[in-house]
């Protein structure tokens, strides 16, 4: 009699940790069906978003050409300037100010300057590979979702003929202006030797 309560209490106890396990294993399958259906729907989302930046960067955000016409950039009273850079050669001929506002940079030759944009390293260098390549760093950052379309660096040469009159720079941190103001100084002083 004892030995047959016993075992009808260890049928009992695993039956009811059977039917655990059953009621565990469906709340599993439930859980992978749920995860499955989050897993599509953010990739659709995903699918979506990176068709929206690539919109965005076609339609607003190409790399800028070169403006044959000046292109209208609004120009910033001086007082909002927060800095004003001359770029000299090591002699201290001025070749450009640099005029700095918290997120646009214009540079702007000398009156006595008129540097051609054919003339090397300027498109070569200072154009191909420092300010596209800027952009396209940005435009891949945008692409990722690591940095909003608004935020990606972009240039605007604005010239007459092929006298450069103006370079428009917008969205770039500290790094990328002392890398900029090198550069762009560099790129004059070699425009400014040949021109001689």
């Amino acid at each position: 009699m004892i030995r047959e309560n016993v075992l009808n209490s260890i049928v009992i106890a695993m039956s009811e940790e059977a039917e655990k396990i059953k009621k565990l294993v469906a709340f599993k399958k439930k859980l992978e069906k749920r995860v499955g259906k989050l897993e599509s729907e953010l990739k659709e989302l995903q699918t979506m978003l990176e068709a929206v930046n690539s919109v965005l960067l076609e339609k607003g955000f190409k790399r800028a050409e070169i403006a044959k016409v000046p292109a209208p950039m609004e120009a910033l009273p001086p007082a909002e300037y927060k800095d004003i850079i001359p770029l000299k050669t090591v002699t201290g001929e001025l070749l450009a100010n640099l005029y700095v506002s918290e997120d646009s940079l214009r540079i702007v030759p000398a009156e006595d300057k008129n540097f051609d944009i054919n003339t090397p390293p300027f498109t070569q260098f200072l154009v191909e590979r420092v300010l596209v390549k800027m952009q396209e760093k940005d435009s891949e950052l945008a692409r990722t979702g690591q940095l909003t379309p608004d935020k990606i660096f972009s240039y605007n040469i604005v010239r007459e003929g092929d006298t450069v009159r103006e370079v428009l720079i917008r969205n770039f941190d500290a790094d990328r202006l002392r890398e900029l103001k090198s550069t762009i100084r560099w790129t004059l002083e070699k425009m400014y030797e040949k021109m001689e």
